[in-house]
This record gives structure tokens, sequence and C-alpha cells, in this order.
């Protein structure tokens, strides 16, 4: 019986290591250059944002199944897709800690570098679905008002716990984003942060975007900083990827390579949630449950004596920014060769000198609190 013939992006990580590679012809390769002709005998593909899954790729070809190992969507063509009987499957949720990882990393660094304590900010989070409710979950622990804004929720739930973008505009002093992209509609996000969004802020908040890079614009956030409309900013996610923009970099507090969501934790969320799809799919039994093995990193205990040089031990999101900056041409080969990137469950914290309200908020954000 002939085997199911699956072509994969090469750079998802433990896929090669899956019931996937026994089970199925499985063919590997760089997911920007799969064409067309790689799915003349592919019965389904499993990729990530850089393949535009569109009519171009997938016309005329076998493909009944794609699985993309990402909470984003927007690379596939769902009208596409729906007319010509292909499923599609994302992985929400997949990243979410890992995002959340991120921001804590960013806000505390930045609160320590500014020399201003984060209790009592308030922070508007646009979007508050898988990521941003984690994020905001992260920054009540560490003692931030919380502004939630999500109007395709709001109008399904009701107002309760959303407020307008301009009470957001009006009263954050960081405004973080984490919403789809979506280029029309009434839920249109893209240009969401544009010239008018920036000269409606009132108190020059910090701006963080690790959603989109079409939902900010690059040329608008230049003119918000230069003029004072935000005090500082940090972008993971750019316009034009991999092509950034190097005048902005330079304007910006932390500049990442489209990495917030890379944990190893998170990718194996994304890889297991592909297999699984594809093996739910085609009736494969045995990879219905798989889930890979994660290493684990050089050193899980943690000697700190506060919350960001804990936070900071386990991830420091200045190692990626200084890695962007020193070479900014390299963008998609940092992503693809990200070094292993642990979430806050897998280290334990010594409690050693930390003070009882640190060791609470650390157990709080997912730290393993040690006996001694």
């Amino acid at each position: 019986m002939k085997k199911i013939r699956i072509v994969a992006d090469d750079r998802i990580p433990f896929l090669k290591d899956s019931p996937l590679a026994e089970l199925t012809d499985l063919v590997l390769l760089p997911g920007a250059a799969i064409s067309r002709s790689d799915l003349l005998g592919a019965d389904a593909l499993v990729t990530r944002t850089r393949t535009k899954c569109n009519a171009a790729l997938l016309d005329g070809t076998p493909v009944r199944i794609i699985a993309t190992a990402t909470i984003g969507f927007d690379h596939i063509d769902r009208e596409y897709c729906e007319s010509h009987s292909i499923l599609w499957r994302n992985a929400p949720g997949c990243n979410a800690d890992s995002v959340a990882q991120y921001l804590a990393s960013l806000l505390l660094i930045h609160a320590e570098t500014a020399g201003l304590p984060l209790a009592g900010k308030t922070i508007g989070i646009v979007g508050a679905g898988n990521v941003g409710s984690r994020v905001a979950k992260v920054a009540q622990i560490l003692g931030m008002r919380t502004l939630l804004n999500d109007p395709p929720r709001e109008d399904v739930e009701g107002k309760g716990a959303f407020v307008p973008l301009e009470q957001i505009q009006r009263e954050a002093d960081f405004i973080t984003f984490h919403v789809p992209l979506q280029k029309e509609g009434i839920y249109r996000t893209s240009a969401l942060a544009d010239e008018a969004f920036f000269q409606k802020l009132e108190r020059s908040p910090f701006l963080i975007n690790t959603s989109r890079g079409e939902v900010v614009c690059g040329e608008a956030l230049k003119a918000a900083l230069r003029g004072g409309c935000v005090c500082g900013a940090a972008l993971d996610v750019w316009e034009h990827e991999p092509d950034i923009d190097l005048e902005l970099m330079k304007q910006l507090e932390f500049a990442t390579p489209h990495i917030a969501g890379y944990s190893a934790d998170g990718k194996a969320n994304g890889t297991a949630a592909c297999v699984r799809t594809i093996a739910r799919f085609f009736g494969l039994k045995t990879a219905m449950e798989w889930y890979p093995e994660i290493p684990n990193v050089a050193n899980g205990v943690l000697k700190a004596d506060s919350v960001v040089s804990a936070v900071a031990s386990a991830y420091d999101l200045r190692s990626d920014d200084r890695r962007l900056r020193a070479s900014p041409e390299t963008f998609e080969k940092q992503r693809g060769n990200y070094p292993l990137r642990r979430e806050f469950p897998a280290f334990t914290v010594e409690q050693g000198a930390l003070r009882p309200e640190d060791l609470s908020v650390l157990g709080k954000l997912g730290f393993r609190i040690g006996n001694g």
C-alpha cells in the first residue's frame, strides 16, 4: 500500500523524529522554497508562516489537508482551501506561554533599567485571545493593572472585561499587541497602530508588538518615537520581514527576530498539534497522542536575588536583541537556528536570599521553588 506523502517545512522542530517519519513518506523542504511542483504528489502539507498556501501553490495538487505549527494562519488562503475541499488547521495557543515569558522578561528588564516599578502601572492589551490572556495574567502577577481590548470577543461575550481602544490610548503606560492579521473587515488589524493611533496617545506609553509586523506602521512608529508620543518601543515582528527597517531598529529599546513564541515548549506544542491533526485525518492511530521529548536546559537550578534576576536567568531577551543588532541581515537564520529556550516551569529557583513575596511571584509565574 502506498504511503501517505507529506511535504513539510524542514525548520519545524521534532518533526523528523515524530511517528510521521515512519508512518508516512515525509519530505522536508525549506518552507519559503516549497513550490507547486513539490506538492504534485503530496497528500498533506505541514508548514509555518513562511509558506504562502494559496492558489499558486496548491492549484492542481492532491493536497487534502494543511497543518500549520503556528497560532497565526494569515499565510493560508482560507477561502481557496474551503472552496477546494482542503482542510486546514492551525495550532491555537501553542506558544502562548512562550510569548508571555517574552513579555515578562521585557517588562521586568525595562522596569529595572528605567528604575521604575511595574506595580500599579497600566498595561493595555490589544487582542485577548490565548496569548493576550496569558500576557494579562503575567502582568497581573507583576502587580500591573490590565485593560483588555478585543472587539471580536466583546461582540460575542458582551462588554464585561473589555474596554474600547480609546480608553487604552488614554490610560495605558504600556500597550502590547496580540492580534491576528486581518487586512479588511470590521475587525481589521492591518495598520492598526498608524499615525492617527499614535496621535491619540495621552500618556506617552511604551509600545510592544509581538503579533504581526503589519499591525504597526513602521514610519508612524518612528515619528511617534521622535515626537515623544511613545516613550519607547519593542518589536519582535516587523513590516517586510525579513528585510527589516534598520533606522527603526536603532530607535527601539528591544529588537528581536520574530522569536517571542520560540520557546522549545511552544515549538513542541505546535509540532504535536500538527502531527495529531495529520494522524486524525488519515487514521494513524499510533501518532494521535504523540508529544516530543524536549531537551532540558544545561542548568535548571537558578540562584537569584530578585524576580527580575530569576526571570532573566531563565530567559533574557537582551541576548536575542544583541544578536539581531549585530547581524540584522541574518534575520531568518537566527530564527531557523534559535538556541534552546525553556519556559519557566523547567527551572527551579533556590530560595536563597529571595524574599517571601518574590518567591510567591516566581511561583505564580510557573517556576518551581527549591526546598533549601
